[in-house]
């Protein structure tokens, strides 16, 4: 949940144009991309498995989650390793994002609740809407966007890809 008193940390990542925010205890290192390994018949938006110092970590495509049109990587996409709760348990998963930006502060003052109309993201995978000079900051739910099952979605950009 987010801290209801003082500033936090926030790592922020571009998709799609848009910035999005990932509580930075939570991230374990950025990699430039490395070779990944695709796995047959996973799950759409967590499709392949990459080498971090010796370990097997899941590679994730947000893009691809969020129901985004899949674009192949660039001079800016990097590898976020995180940790995520999945089942009550941590797990050291990556994601690919089109763009790094930095480490930030946020604080609980100016993050409101998501709005109910007019959001294009699925809004149990957000924490709140954060503001940061004249941008807005999505403060995502990480540990939701590995655990809601969205079947439909993971339908719709499958077809579309």
């Amino acid at each position: 949940m987010i801290p209801t008193e003082q500033a936090f940390q926030v790592l922020t990542i571009e998709l799609e144009d848009e910035v999005f925010a990932l509580d930075a205890a939570r991230v374990q290192e950025i990699l430039d991309i490395v070779p990944i390994t695709e796995v047959p018949n996973a799950k759409v938006f967590v499709g392949g498995l990459i080498n971090v110092r010796g370990k097997v970590v899941p590679l994730a495509d947000l893009r691809r989650r969020f129901g985004m049109e899949a674009r192949p990587a660039s001079r800016d996409t990097r590898i976020v390793v995180i940790e995520v709760m999945l089942d009550e348990m941590p797990m050291t998963v990556a994601i690919l994002a089109d763009k790094v930006h930095e480490v930030t502060e946020i604080t609980a003052a100016a993050i409101e609740e998501t709005p109910k109309v007019g959001m294009r993201w699925r809004p149990e995978f957000i924490k709140g809407i954060g503001k940061k000079n004249a941008e807005f900051i999505i403060v995502l739910d990480i540990d939701r966007v590995f655990n809601t099952d969205v079947p439909a979605l993971e339908r719709a950009t499958e077809t579309a890809s």
